[in-house]
């Protein structure tokens, strides 16, 4: 096969050197939009390829026009609106799947409510109040919504039926503290509902890596654990889990991780006491009988 000749040119904007297709030029003149040559034109190359298709593409450069401008904004507005239909899908399976364990008008606390799409769900699903808490600058959905400095929930003591900690407890630098959060605004009986990614196979120790990357500068370095680690630390909080689930890992296709889903009840009498500390004096500086 006689490969067709190739003319190169130094393009207009910013000395980008490019191919050009004069015929394709003629027909097609600046309906293809972008600044950089065709970045894909090595593979015209192979032997096999039709050389017909490699006439009509090869180094075509790509000018900027409204017209194509217009079909970007067109395609961007549109993979915005999928992914935003798919994190509310997301987030009203969640808030179903919640909504099962906690029982109607419940007062429900969103710790970590991120974009506020559960919390907004689980208030329509239960009828009652939800509050969400986030140490971001604020929800996408419209809720109730309390900014959260990451140690104290801005809430006073035995409020809610419920806590929500949606893939929050990793993120957290220490999970104890926020477990005694929850133990403090829950009502006697309360539920804390926990979802949790578990580092259980190779796979799912890949994904937790990435997602530790990709938020490793905003809020530090993640914590994950097993199934078995968490309840451990949840038994020695004083809470008792009631119900325990292991979830898909391709319930979300973009991070192929194992699940857990966890709902908790807390139980006061087994929550630790801190132990009295005795404090001993030196002998330098007890008060002698002389000085008294």
């Amino acid at each position: 096969m006689v490969r067709p000749k190739l003319k190169l040119h130094a393009a207009e904007a910013g000395g980008v050197f490019g191919l050009v297709s004069p015929e394709l030029s003629s027909h097609c003149p600046g309906f293809f939009a972008t600044d950089f040559s065709y970045c894909c034109h090595g593979i015209l190359f192979f032997p096999d390829f039709s050389s017909v298709a490699c006439h009509l593409f090869i180094g075509t450069r790509i000018a900027q026009t409204q017209a194509m401008r217009t079909v970007l904004r067109g395609l961007r507005r549109r993979i915005q609106r999928m992914q935003r239909r798919r994190k509310v899908g997301r987030a009203y399976d969640m808030a179903l799947e919640i909504a099962r364990v906690v029982p109607a008008g419940a007062n429900v606390l969103d710790v970590g409510c991120g974009n506020g799409f559960i919390t907004h769900h689980l208030s329509g699903i239960l009828r009652s109040r939800t509050v969400g808490l986030d140490v971001s600058a604020g929800p996408v959905a419209n809720i109730d919504y309390l900014p959260y400095d990451g140690r104290h929930f801005p809430v006073q003591d035995q409020t809610f039926e419920a806590v929500l900690l949606c893939y929050v407890l990793h993120h957290a630098h220490d999970a104890s503290l926020v477990l005694n959060e929850v133990t403090r605004v829950l009502k006697e009986g309360g539920l804390a509902i926990i979802y949790e990614d578990i580092p259980d196979r190779w796979l799912d120790r890949a994904g937790c890596w990435i997602h530790n990357r990709q938020w490793l500068k905003r809020t530090g370095v993640c914590t994950f654990r097993l199934g078995s680690e968490w309840c451990q630390l949840f038994s020695t909080m004083g809470f008792e889990v009631v119900y325990e689930r292991e979830l898909s890992r391709w319930r979300n296709v973009a991070h192929p991780v194992s699940r857990r889903f966890f709902v908790l009840r807390v139980d006061r009498r087994a929550i630790p006491k801190p132990s009295a500390q005795v404090v001993t004096v030196p002998a330098s500086m007890e008060e002698s009988p002389a000085a008294a």
